[in-house]
């Protein structure tokens, strides 16, 4: 049996551990709702600007942009969007093990990964995946420049043709304690078009011509849907923490009420032996 002092010492470590996961927990909600907000805001933009450019592109000939192109698929690059740090429940795994899912579908093709977070970036490193450019450390302060860093390195890649297509790999944030891992293609844009718009397909007159508009808008949709995905994958990891935390910090008060409880009973057994033998030895005495 465990005696006093090692029960309370675990007891002692138990509550040091329960204020750092309730701390953390408290700054992970804080932090949620800024970047809820955030991604709130960004979303309006973001799909409207798809749906312009879905619309522009399901009209016009897909051979005026090279990022429109249907080409052969030799090389095929995974952009694998995850976080910095841990303690964030199943947010990391969950894109890890999709990504290595998604991964194995592609056996036959050049394949190659652009790790976007410090996590990815480890994981996929230690387990010789081929990582040609890596971001780290920037989620804390996130600027919309972020975003066009990485895209410029895929638009270079793509342009040159050492890559055929681009998937990328995120967590959506639904809710505080509901995230959906996405696997969406970045390059080639292909338009996506509704029933109701192959029913009334209409062509528009273009000023300047269709291919200029694709010429400046594909590039900043890249970047907002870029963008976007970080928003989307930083607001479900704050998520994802706040809710780890919080299951942390309730499970560390269970355990410190049952040792506790254990703490008493162990104490009240100890004086309980000393009765006894002091009464013991007083009947001997007589």
């Amino acid at each position: 049996m465990a005696t006093l002092r090692a029960i309370r010492r675990r007891i002692n470590s138990i509550q040091g551990t329960q204020q750092i996961t309730n701390a953390m927990n408290m700054v992970a909600a804080a932090r949620l709702r800024k970047a809820q907000d955030n991604i709130i805001n960004a979303r309006p933009y973001a799909f409207k600007m798809k749906s312009v450019l879905d619309h522009i592109a399901a009209l016009t000939d897909s051979n005026l942009h090279p990022l429109l192109e249907q080409r052969e698929i030799e090389k095929i690059c995974f952009v694998i969007v995850a976080g910095d740090r841990g303690l964030c429940g199943g947010f990391n795994s969950n894109v890890f093990r999709e990504t290595e899912k998604v991964y194995k579908e592609y056996s036959e093709l050049d394949r190659s990964v652009i790790a976007v977070g410090k996590k990815p970036n480890d994981f996929f490193r230690n387990r010789k995946y081929p990582i040609i450019y890596q971001y780290t450390q920037f989620f804390r302060t996130l600027k919309f420049s972020d975003a066009q860093n990485i895209v410029s390195q895929i638009l270079k890649l793509y342009l040159e043709k050492n890559l055929d297509k681009v998937v990328v790999i995120y967590n959506e944030f639904k809710s505080a304690i509901q995230q959906r891992i996405i696997v969406e293609q970045l390059l080639p844009f292909v338009p996506d078009k509704s029933e109701e718009e192959k029913k009334y397909d209409i062509d528009y007159i273009y000023e300047p011509s269709a291919d200029k508009i694709m010429d400046n808008l594909l590039p900043l949709h890249l970047n907002i849907q870029m963008w976007r995905i970080l928003l989307e994958s930083n607001a479900a990891e704050q998520a994802a923490r706040m809710v780890a935390m919080e299951a942390a910090t309730d499970n560390a008060q269970e355990m410190i009420e049952k040792l506790t409880l254990l703490f008493n009973r162990t104490r009240q057994q100890a004086i309980t032996k000393e009765l006894s033998e002091i009464v013991g030895g007083a009947e001997a005495l007589k």
